[in-house]
């Protein structure tokens, strides 16, 4: 009975935080940052400068209790993950429409057939197409409803097969929205280091300028000091002229 609770639970639209969330507190992340600082640095001293864009999280072992939800658990060995109750294999492809016994609308793009005639080979194009055949299908269901509703079934299975065709030629686009938000992403820390870089240097640069004023400015007054030496030493060659000669 536990177990069927706990299964519906997971399997909820919106299902509740895990219960390890409170393990996230100031004191807990405090200490677990600590424990890794000492084992990067005792794994540096034992071997050459890592690598990072090669090197693996540090897990850590015999950790307290209160830290083990802290550390992310190791990525699936073969591949099957677990999301909202259910399980996945992350290397599935996606099945065509006719594997799930859903009629396709539309020409498969990149196949023999559309590259031969030049025809359907835009994905824009289709679902542009397709969303348009889904503004004709619901006004036609209105008109439906309106004259005889008894008849509504085969105009919902319509817009079921439009819709289901609709989003698997968007699910296509899935490896390249993932590619693509990669690449964002790359750019932004890019950016953002090249900001950085370009701060330090500026920076740089102000900090060079201001040790230059410095600089010229205690040569400025050596210089000056100097000079009101030589002029307090001139001084006292002409007092004691003077004083030799009215002795004399």
């Amino acid at each position: 009975m536990e177990e069927q609770q706990q299964q519906n639970v997971l399997a909820a639209a919106f299902p509740a935080p895990p219960p390890f969330w409170q393990s996230f507190s100031p004191e807990n992340l405090s200490a677990i940052s600590s424990l890794r600082a000492d084992q990067s640095q005792s794994s540096s001293s034992s071997k050459t400068e890592p690598d990072p864009a090669t090197e693996l999280p540090i897990r850590l072992l015999d950790l307290p209790a209160e830290l083990r939800c802290l550390q992310p658990p190791e990525p699936p060995v073969e591949g099957i993950y677990r999301c909202f109750g259910d399980l996945y294999n992350m290397n599935d492809p996606l099945p065509s429409l006719e594997e799930q016994g859903i009629q396709q609308l539309y020409t498969p793009p990149m196949t023999p057939t559309s590259n031969s005639d030049g025809k359907h080979t835009d994905r824009a194009l289709i679902l542009k197409r397709i969303a348009k055949s889904l503004l004709l299908n619901f006004l036609e269901l209105v008109g439906i409803m309106s004259v005889n509703p008894e008849q509504y079934q085969e105009k919902i299975q319509d817009l079921r097969t439009l819709f289901i065709n609709f989003h698997h030629l968007l699910n296509e686009y899935r490896p390249h929205q993932a590619r693509e938000s990669l690449i964002q992403m790359m750019q932004t820390q890019l950016e953002r280091s090249r900001s950085e870089t370009q701060g330090i240097r500026e920076m740089k640069l102000k900090v060079e300028g201001i040790l230059e004023g410095l600089s010229q400015a205690k040569l400025a007054e050596d210089m000056e000091k100097e000079e009101s030496e030589k002029d307090g030493v001139e001084e006292g060659k002409a007092v004691w002229e003077v004083l030799e000669r009215e002795f004399d």
